[in-house]
């Protein structure tokens, strides 16, 4: 028996999902880049004080401290109209492209052994990706998107991998966390909100997709259900934009100010605790990292699952 296309016959896809990931990544890029140099701090705004949101927030610059600073390339800002659009690198636009282009190495890497070793088990990273890839698709994308499954499993581990190895690499000395700027998560959840409307549209039809925004009231409560409907479409993403966003700055901050301690009191004594108090966060933001890729992925799919579910759900309860 050919172990590879029993357990898991998509492997043999891998190479059109790296190319759709690619896709995904560069869009991903092209919208929260005028968002990002928005937001980023000025060059030459950080003092000689502990300034924790020089730490976090974005900026033109990667920092290497002490060993110095490297200025990124600034474009000419584009006019559209009267909007003007900075489409300039940013140092979390450069993580992640870093985070891109390993996820990129790593996902080649394991379809190429997947085709080297036919009907063998995979081993190594290769083994250890097959099983993360089985476990999104049994128990995350079947459980709640049931037959459908299929059209909307690349899109989840697109999400998946690319904000676990963002979350990742911020862990990494020097580096820093795209997932901590708002304006990532909240592109990241803009996806998950135009393939949710999507997919109801798809499996109910428009008329379908209009009807569930009464709420299978009666018509003498649609002055209230539905306004509560619309406000509930747009929740859904500002939920996965700022549970992502939060917890991924937070620990972040929590590590940066207990560091700033030794500094603070300039003891020998407090040392010690502070650097143990920042190991054991750091672990914990380790376990964070995975848990917040995971939160993502399991509420984009049981928001899409809900979606393709509502025209059926009114049917069964009239």
């Amino acid at each position: 028996m050919n172990f590879v296309t029993h357990r898991f016959p998509m492997i043999h896809r891998m190479n059109f999902s790296v190319c759709r990931f690619a896709l995904m990544v560069f869009v991903t890029t092209a919208l929260s880049m005028p968002l990002l140099a928005a937001e980023s701090k000025p060059d030459g705004g950080a003092s000689e004080d502990m300034d924790v949101m020089h730490h976090i927030l974005d900026a033109h610059t990667l920092d290497f401290e002490p060993f110095g600073e490297i200025h990124l390339p600034k474009f000419p800002p584009v006019q559209i109209g009267g909007l003007t659009i900075d489409l300039s690198p940013t140092r979390h636009v450069v993580m992640m492209w870093i985070a891109c282009a390993v996820l990129l190495i790593v996902m080649l890497s394991v379809a190429s052994s997947y085709q080297k070793s036919k009907g063998k088990a995979p081993k190594g990273v290769a083994n250890m990706i097959e099983a993360v890839i089985m476990f999104i698709r049994d128990d995350i994308a079947k459980p709640n998107l049931g037959h459908h499954y299929e059209r909307f499993l690349p899109y989840l581990l697109t999400a998946f991998f690319f904000i676990l190895f963002c979350n990742l690499l911020g862990l990494i000395p020097f580096a820093a966390t795209a997932t901590s700027n708002i304006a990532v998560t909240l592109t990241l959840a803009l996806f998950t909100f135009v393939i949710t409307q999507y997919a109801g549209i798809r499996e109910n039809g428009i008329g379908g997709w209009l009807a569930h925004l009464t709420g299978g009231a009666p018509p003498a409560l649609w002055l209230i259900m539905i306004p509560v409907e619309i406000v509930s479409l747009f929740v859904k993403p500002f939920a996965l934009t700022m549970r992502l966003f939060a917890n991924m700055t937070a620990g972040h901050i929590v590590i940066i100010v207990l560091i700033s301690l030794i500094f603070i009191f300039k003891s020998f004594v407090i040392a010690p605790i502070s650097v143990a108090l920042t190991l054991a966060i750091y672990g914990l933001e380790l376990f964070v990292a995975f848990m917040q890729a995971y939160l993502f992925t399991v509420l984009s799919s049981v928001f899409i699952g809900i979606a393709m579910e509502h025209g059926h759900g009114e049917e069964h309860a009239h």
